[in-house]
């Protein structure tokens, strides 16, 4: 494999082009017009006359420019009808993407006749995908794990590839998934398509291209100011203690459409969404531990406008798309800022404008620099919204609320007959009654907020602020990962720095097929030939399907790590090891007892 490459860099500003002007067939062309595509995007204009023409490609675009229906067109287009076997294969890092990766490919081939498309990931039944695969399918779009898995049992024949999209690589190597992605690759036809799509070119994206793509052309896209969407962002500093607060108060003041609001941990988008669903909000919340189905019904719920507020962990930060989503709310900052890209990226899709709050707490005001730096936007500073405006707030919603009833005559007209019966027989005046029926209506809840209160409150708040942050201060979920979940249990896996694995490899790949949050992680003691991981208590589900896990290649085989000296014994073994050489093995140690839990 070569690596010429031929480079343009384009501005999303640049002439406009016709999808009908770049080669796609008719029935495409149709299923464009039914979703409503009028002219294609920058990294569409540019990508796809370059892979109907059969080249390799590089693309280097954000998230939210198009690059789904980039790589998918010209796909479809290849596709012979007739033949029912895999002849498309695109890797994605999460079953969320795979899963909107899959809806795309089905919208644009409405019209091909018949073109099959499977999405293969951890977390559903093997039945559904090996039913699928039986009756054959054209497209498959799947996740590193899984895809290894069915190669593994020899149920996914990739024998007969002509095409291969690698979407958000860089994302799947930064989730541990480079040695799958390889593998996989190794098991594909020599002569085929290859597309690699990534938001950055680190190292081993470039060795990738280098080892698998022929020649590739390389396309970069920066967005321009004038075509990307627009996302303001603020912060609002605040202790975790009053988040709840001020996440209801940022709801009622702000004119938002829909919005999803990031937690930390699963446990706590339950608990934060039952709260706003006591306080008349439609929230529901999402997390790795939700059944798909679910999931999946959720996300149409809040697509439909059944749902206002969607409670996520990092799990939706990808693959959600969702255009009536207008806020992204940080109820908690995620680690790092590539993740806080992906989560605002939520919002301003199709050219819309979006809004994205971060509440930060004290120790994390270093975080909003890194935000500014990696987003190069500035992060305003907003204020706690006062009791004035929320009420100020409901006072119009009541008066709207007023409004409409009034419009209503028919049955203006029968509560007029029974205010002016009260009135009569109790010798009280309308406007009395009016404020009771109000009363009787608002109930125990009160309409609006004290705003006395309310300045002691913003006092407290701006003490805690400014003054240091003591050891005994730490807020529930700031640093408890560095500690571990406080029930953690430890599980052992089978694979350690032999395969030359890392933590980054052992937090992907447990958080993409179990469901589990970065939150969730304690420990990582990585041993020679083993590595144990402080977790919370999993279900057998849950132990299943990491079970079938590879990392590095190697099934996990994940079970509870009883061994009572199991942390002890190895603590020295690297250091040791480098001491005896190759000289060290088991052989030269005196038996000891099997433990239970070893293999």
């Amino acid at each position: 494999m070569t690596d010429a490459q031929s480079t343009t860099t384009t501005e999303p500003e640049g002439e406009r082009t016709t999808f009908a002007s770049l080669g796609l067939p008719p029935a495409i062309l149709r299923a464009l017009d039914d979703v409503g595509y009028e002219t294609p995007s920058a990294i569409q204009a540019e990508t796809i006359p370059l892979l109907l023409s059969g080249r390799d490609l590089i693309g280097l675009a954000q998230t939210g420019t198009g690059k789904t229906a980039a790589f998918a067109l010209p796909v479809l287009a290849a596709v012979e009808v007739g033949r029912r076997s895999p002849q498309a294969l695109v890797l994605t890092p999460t079953r969320e993407l795979a899963v909107q990766v899959c809806e795309a490919f089905e919208r644009y081939a409405a019209h091909l006749g018949g073109v099959h498309v499977l999405p293969i990931y951890g977390g559903q039944a093997y039945g559904v995908q090996l039913s699928a695969l039986r009756r054959g399918v054209h497209v498959v779009v799947g996740t590193p794990g899984r895809i290894m898995d069915h190669l593994a049992k020899g149920t996914l024949d990739l024998s007969g590839l002509t095409h291969v999209v690698l979407d958000e690589a860089d994302e799947m190597l930064r989730m541990g998934f480079a040695e799958d992605v390889d593998q996989i690759l190794q098991a594909t036809p020599a002569e085929k398509q290859v597309a690699l799509f990534s938001a950055t070119m680190p190292r081993q994206i470039r060795a990738i291209s280098q080892q698998h793509l022929r020649e590739p052309a390389e396309v970069t896209v920066r967005q321009g100011s004038s075509s990307s969407p627009s996302i303001t962002q603020r912060a609002l500093m605040v202790s975790y203690q009053q988040k709840l607060e001020a996440l209801t108060r940022v709801l009622e003041v702000e004119p938002f459409e829909a919005a999803i609001v990031f937690t930390r941990t699963r446990n706590e988008t339950e608990t934060v969404a039952e709260r706003l669903r006591a306080r008349g909000y439609a929230a529901a919340a999402i997390s790795g531990d939700v059944a798909q189905p679910q999931r999946e019904k959720t996300i149409d719920q809040l697509r439909s406008g059944d749902l206002d507020v969607l409670v996520a962990t990092d799990v939706a930060a990808r693959g959600l798309d969702v255009e009536r989503i207008s806020h992204v709310i940080n109820y908690d900052l995620p680690i790092d800022t590539e993740s806080y890209t992906h989560r605002i990226g939520r919002t301003g899709r199709a050219g819309r404008t979006g809004d994205a709050i971060s509440f930060v707490t004290p120790r994390e005001r270093r975080m909003l620099g890194a935000i500014e730096k990696a987003t190069r936007a500035t992060v305003d500073i907003m204020p706690m919204p006062s009791a004035g405006e929320v009420n100020a707030t409901r006072l119009t919603r009541f008066d709207d609320a007023i409004t409409a009833a009034l419009a209503e005559t028919d049955r203006i007209e029968r509560f007029r007959e029974i205010v002016a019966h009260y009135v009569e027989h109790h010798d009280a005046a309308q406007e009395d009654v009016a404020a009771a029926l109000a009363v009787v209506a608002q109930g125990d809840t009160p309409l609006l907020l004290d705003e006395h209160a309310d300045r002691a409150l913003q006092t407290s708040r701006t003490e805690r602020a400014d003054r240091p942050a003591r050891a005994g201060d730490s807020a529930p979920g700031e640093r408890r990962s560095r500690r571990g979940p406080s029930d953690a249990t430890t599980y052992r896996l089978a694979v350690g720095s032999r395969k030359g694995v890392e933590p980054r490899q052992i937090v992907g790949a447990l958080a993409n097929e179990g469901g589990l949050g970065r939150d969730d992680f304690g420990r990582i003691q990585i041993r020679w030939d083993f590595t144990l991981v402080e977790l919370p208590e999993l279900d057998r589900s849950q132990l299943e399907k990491l079970s079938r896990t590879r990392i590095s290649g190697v099934p996990i085989d994940i079970r509870v790590d009883t061994g009572r000296d199991g942390g002890r014994a190895d603590r020295g073994d690297r250091r040791e090891r480098s001491e005896r050489g190759d000289r060290g093995d088991r052989s030269e140690r005196p038996p000891r007892k099997p433990r239970h839990g070893d293999r």
